[in-house]
């Protein structure tokens, strides 16, 4: 309940100021104009060789989806199970 009255005095305590006051989940179906947004993602060669550990050359056509890969998170990109599961090599010493 204490949580409740910390937000209320928030709020409160914003609109007070004439600011616009953003807390998170108390609409989730609907993302606030004022939300920040991601624009452009930067993927450096260093991003694409981790992302193509244990993938030999040529690649497969079916790896062109790493070209539209966002900050999401994506289980291609990481590591996964240790061997001996581990088909990519990810949790072996380079």
């Amino acid at each position: 309940m204490r949580m409740h009255h910390f937000l209320f005095a928030l709020l409160a305590t914003t609109a007070q100021a004439g600011e616009i006051a953003y807390i998170a989940g108390t609409n989730p179906a609907e993302r606030p104009a004022a939300a920040p947004a991601v624009t452009e993602v930067q993927k450096d060669a260093a991003w694409y060789a981790s992302a193509l550990t244990g993938v030999a050359q040529p690649y497969p056509a079916s790896l062109h989806f790493l070209e539209n890969q966002g900050n999401w998170f994506s289980p291609f990109t990481h590591a996964g199970m240790t061997p001996p599961y581990d088909l990519r090599g990810w949790h072996t010493d380079k």
